[in-house]
């Protein structure tokens, strides 16, 4: 710009300006946040996370209006809307598409401030999605004040009866652009629910009248692969009327708070350890509840289908001469679950072969279990579904493997039977390695292959950014690495915020309120 180009300011323009310098001055000193009424635009790296500056920026101004200053409030709201569109317009730019993260609250979150600060930082990292935990460990996320199901309130706290922390969650969720899931636990009902009275009929029991909770001692040797005790978990019957009903009835209340999508995790038996992470005979399977044996033998269409069926699962086997026995009776028949026709019949002769192993008799128990898990999913996102939100089913890609010649793994957990219209979420948490991140590549590569056509796929994988973790590499790595092998994938998720925030997530389960 050369001299003549430059305007000289008049007299009175000079006045107007150096008085407005003034009260800019005054004013930043009676009150330092003024400087944050335009805030500074947020920039964001390749993985659509804040800058430093922008982070702090934000943090400051909630700091201020949890004091009450009423500017700062106004100035925040400001900044949250500012930086829900920057990591939004980066998503689109941007592999992957959505990025979600699992989150558990605790009833120290009930503190002031304490949500939004735990929100903040999510949108900070670049996720677009959160899957708030309605319903984990025999605990529900509803006001004790207002919980008409079978299970407690997570927050129990005397004098917060009234305080709806998960609504609180979903709502400011969504105020900050982050699409918010309800994530439940489902099969897995609670160490709580074991101690109902008048719901021993609705556990899951194996041949030897075990329930979950009964075959899984507390020791660090059976944890599962994410670091999680197995010691409080129970399982039931998904046959069980009142489970069911029960379930439902958890379901429709966290609907009331509006989620934008459910998820449903647990979908599946019990593993067990050792031997027991295979089912290789009856008595393995946890088809043994009332519920769950009448229902498999109304499979049977006729009284000679049945007594076969009754003799397998008394005895765990059945020879030639129960057959001969049996026919005396009839041809015995039941419903087959491995032909295209519906409910065909079929006869012993045709599922039993010669010797009389009962091979034939043990996959139809083994259908049978696997399907009470399929009736219950569905039957638990039907609520959903019909208020036309998103639901997806989470999975370990192993789950519904054979092992070796007549055995099975011991969680049954048929996922490549979900529905496609639900999402699927494999649990892809394999540890191969700090810099080896094949073996979790493997485990996707695995569900889109065996997945129908249009199915939406979204890994969830284990770990922390910039670093291993539990012998598996950074986020970073793991995700790089999914994408060249299956670029088809355009959403991923993190397990968990507990895991990236491990110093915050101790004091928040520690605090006394």
């Amino acid at each position: 710009m050369n001299k003549t180009s430059r305007s000289v300011p008049k007299k009175k323009t000079r006045k107007r300006f150096y008085q407005s310098l003034l009260a800019m001055i005054f004013g930043l000193v009676a009150n330092p946040f003024v400087c944050h009424q335009q805030p500074a635009k947020a920039q964001t790296d390749a993985y659509c996370r804040l800058s430093s500056e922008a982070i702090a920026q934000k943090e400051n101004l909630r700091l201020a209006a949890l004091k009450g200053d009423k500017n700062a409030e106004k100035q925040y709201q400001d900044i949250l809307i500012q930086h829900s569109r920057e990591v939004g317009n980066c998503r689109t730019r941007n592999w992957p598409r959505n990025q979600g993260i699992w989150l558990r609250i605790y009833p120290c979150d009930v503190r002031p401030g304490e949500i939004d600060r735990i929100l903040d930082h999510i949108v900070n990292k670049g996720y677009n999605q959160v899957y708030v935990e309605a319903f984990y460990n025999g605990q529900v996320l509803l006001p004790a004040a207002d919980n008409p199901t079978v299970w407690p309130s997570v927050l129990r706290t005397p004098g917060y009866e009234n305080v709806d922390l998960l609504q609180k969650a979903l709502q400011k969720a969504r105020d900050r652009g982050l699409r918010a899931y309800a994530w439940f636990f489902t099969m897995n009902f609670g160490y709580t629910y074991s101690q109902l009275p008048n719901r021993q009929q609705a556990l899951a029991r194996n041949g030897k009248g075990q329930t979950t909770l009964q075959v899984i001692p507390d020791n660090e040797s059976l944890h599962d692969q994410v670091g999680a005790s197995h010691a409080f978990h129970t399982f039931v019957d998904p046959y069980s009327p009142e489970a069911r009903q029960d379930y439902a009835v958890m379901v429709n209340e966290v609907l009331k708070r509006q989620p934008q999508g459910v998820l449903f995790d647990y979908v599946r038996y019990l593993r067990g350890v050792g031997p027991d992470s295979v089912a290789d005979q009856v008595k393995d399977l946890w088809i043994y509840g009332e519920s769950s044996t009448n229902a498999l033998l109304q499979r049977a269409e006729n009284e000679a289908g049945r007594e076969l069926l009754r003799r397998f699962l008394d005895k765990g086997y059945v020879t030639s001469g129960d057959i001969a026995e049996v026919s005396r009776r009839g041809t015995p028949k039941w419903q087959s679950f491995f032909s295209p026709a519906p409910n065909k019949i079929a006869s012993a002769g045709d599922r039993l072969p010669k010797g009389g192993s009962g091979q034939q008799v043990w996959e139809l128990s083994v259908a049978h279990a696997a399907q009470g898990i399929l009736d219950f999913v569905n039957l638990a996102a039907k609520p959903a579904q019909q208020k036309g939100l998103s639901t997806g089913a989470v999975f370990f890609p192993g789950g519904n493997k054979r092992v070796r010649d007549n055995g099975f793994d011991s969680r049954l957990q048929p996922w490549d039977q979900f529905s496609p219209q639900m999402e699927w979420h494999p649990m892809s948490y394999g540890a191969c390695g700090e810099n080896d991140p094949s073996c979790i590549v493997s485990e996707v590569e695995r569900v889109v292959s065996m997945a129908p056509s249009g199915v939406n796929i979204i890994p969830a994988i284990a770990g922390l950014w910039g670093q291993p973790f539990k012998n598996r590499p950074s986020l970073e790595t793991q995700m790089q690495a999914i994408r060249r092998a299956t670029p088809q994938i355009n959403s991923i998720s993190h397990f968990a915020y507990d895991w990236q925030n491990v110093e915050d997530t101790r004091e928040r389960k520690s605090c006394r309120l």
